[in-house]
């Protein structure tokens, strides 16, 4: 069989093993994405991998590159990226995909041991602790917080762009004249 055959059956077992699979993403028909452990999970982390040409003759490129991966430390990174290397070389020749993701579903524990949770160094704080520019420093004043019902009304009064109809404040001339005016003899 050539590389391409072996690529699609594999893909197509692929296809059907984890289809239903929420942490399985096929990225295209060579890259995929697959979630090791729960979303709230710490010490969880996505595989990038991506079959190269001559795959499975050759080895897959394996990354862990993803967004979601920040809060791994380089070291457990590496750690990581060495234990499915030795993984992609006891299976080179034959397709692996399945193998290296549960491999590293049943060896989670033992990859994320020393795994420290990386503290990114954006912090958030309100706009009123942001102000304080020395001693004399005032807070600003708060906005008034509106009501759900409040807000619903301002954006059924306003058009697509939040903007009031032409006229919004008109004074309308027929309810003035019922109402009366100066003098109604």
């Amino acid at each position: 069989m050539t590389a391409n055959e072996d690529q699609e059956m594999e893909l197509e077992a692929l296809r059907s093993i984890y289809e239903g699979d929420e942490g399985f993403k096929e990225i295209s028909p060579v890259s995929f994405q697959f979630r090791i452990g729960d979303l709230e999970d710490t010490k969880a982390f996505i595989l990038d991998i991506t079959w190269p040409e001559m795959y499975p003759e050759s080895a897959p490129q394996i990354s862990l590159d993803a967004f979601f991966n920040n809060r791994l430390s380089a070291e457990t990174k590496q750690l990581i990226l060495l234990k499915l290397e030795e993984q992609v070389e006891t299976n080179l020749g034959t397709a692996m995909m399945y193998t290296l993701f549960e491999w590293a579903k049943e060896n989670q524990e033992g990859l994320m041991e020393n795994h420290k949770p990386v503290v990114t160094a954006v912090t958030l704080t309100p706009s009123s602790e942001v102000t304080s520019t020395g001693p004399t420093s005032r807070k600003r004043e708060k906005k008034e917080q509106l009501t759900k019902s409040q807000k619903r009304r301002i954006i059924n009064r306003t058009d697509n762009k939040g903007e009031l109809p032409r006229g919004w404040d008109w004074v309308d001339v027929i309810k003035l004249s019922k109402t009366g005016g100066k003098d109604d003899d």
